[in-house]
């Protein structure tokens, strides 16, 4: 009799089981192919910070390296220093006891002191004795120029015009406007007079002089002496010129070619010429047809006037700063050249 096949029943927790295990095969293989497969992506702005701060780290080490290098040299320095000092003492220890010691010492120096003051006063006598009127500067310093101040007829003409009022265009129009007392308190007007001042005090007493101021027309800066060489040893006539400076007004235009043309008006001409300016001339013989002149204008004036030089004068020009006048320092330093003068830009302490 054949047997009876027997029926297996699969039960819900069996099912639940397997379910189960399966499940958690599948997990296990998502998770593990999921990371085989991912690429990490490195963070651009982590990267820049590591990037920086290893750079902090190098420079600071820089840093360190040179602190170091130069607190060995200031040692070093220390060392040096404190061992020069240690020298300077020991040989002011020496020289004090060797004066202790030696009494003549004193009286060595003190001899030497009064040869020194005594050669210096003779220095003084013959620098001064030969000058009718002194002049010191600030400080009492002596002043070294190129200038010769020699000649037995010397003139200086002296630039009066507005442009003297003042180192800009601007300040000169506004100053024009003002009383005259306040033009003639004008600082570079001020400093022109100083300048005549200090050229009139180098002059030998030997020779004679005139000091003309011209701007649009030329005039004796002492009325009533046109032509005339005054002499340099009178000390009055020194002064009446210098007051009579003092109480003139700039205004109007510059006109070189009539300072020129009032050489002519002397028996004798001049043998040594200074002329105290800011510029190129702005005006010719005639009136001007514009009011403004051009650079051009200006240089076709000073030539002009350069025409009526006599010969074998020697031009020393005293050129003091205006701007817009480019070519005026050229011009004058190459009329220096020319006629074996001299030309000075002074500082505004000279002199």
């Amino acid at each position: 009799m054949a047997k009876k096949r027997r029926n297996v029943a699969f039960s819900l927790s069996f099912l639940d089981i397997m379910a189960c295990g399966f499940g958690a095969v599948t997990l296990l293989f998502l998770i593990l192919r999921h990371n085989a497969n991912e690429i990490p992506v490195p963070d651009e702005r982590l990267s820049s910070e590591i990037s920086l701060l290893q750079q902090d780290i190098e420079q600071a080490e820089q840093n360190k390296v040179e602190a170091l290098n130069s607190l060995e040299k200031i040692a070093l320095e220390i060392v040096d220093t404190q061992g020069l000092s240690k020298r300077v003492i020991t040989e002011l220890a020496e020289k004090e006891k060797s004066i202790q010691e030696d009494p003549n010492n004193i009286d060595k120096l003190r001899r030497q002191v009064k040869q020194l003051e005594d050669e210096t006063a003779q220095i003084e006598e013959v620098e001064f004795g030969d000058k009718v009127r002194e002049f010191i500067g600030d400080g009492n310093r002596q002043y070294l120029t190129g200038l010769t101040l020699g000649g037995e007829r010397v003139l200086i003409l002296i630039d009066g015009s507005a442009s003297m009022l003042a180192d800009t265009v601007v300040n000169t129009l506004r100053r024009r406007n003002m009383n005259d007392e306040q033009k003639q308190q004008s600082e570079k007007w001020q400093w022109s007079l100083r300048t005549l001042e200090w050229l009139l005090a180098q002059l030998p007493p030997s020779s004679r002089f005139q000091v003309y101021v011209f701007n649009n027309e030329t005039q004796a800066m002492l009325a009533g002496t046109e032509g005339e060489w005054l002499d340099a040893s009178d000390s009055l006539a020194l002064e009446r010129v210098m007051a009579s400076t003092e109480k003139y007004v700039p205004s109007a235009g510059t006109s070189l070619s009539k300072a020129m043309s009032s050489i002519s008006g002397f028996d004798s001409k001049p043998d040594n010429l200074f002329i105290l300016t800011d510029g190129l001339p702005t005006l010719g013989d005639s009136p001007p047809q514009n009011y403004m002149v051009t650079g051009k204008q200006r240089r076709i004036h000073f030539e002009t006037a350069i025409s009526k030089l006599p010969r074998g004068i020697p031009i020393n020009t005293i050129l003091f700063p205006m701007e817009g006048d480019p070519e005026a320092a050229a011009l004058f330093w190459q009329l220096a050249l020319d006629t074996r003068g001299a030309f000075i830009a002074p500082s505004r302490d000279w002199p």
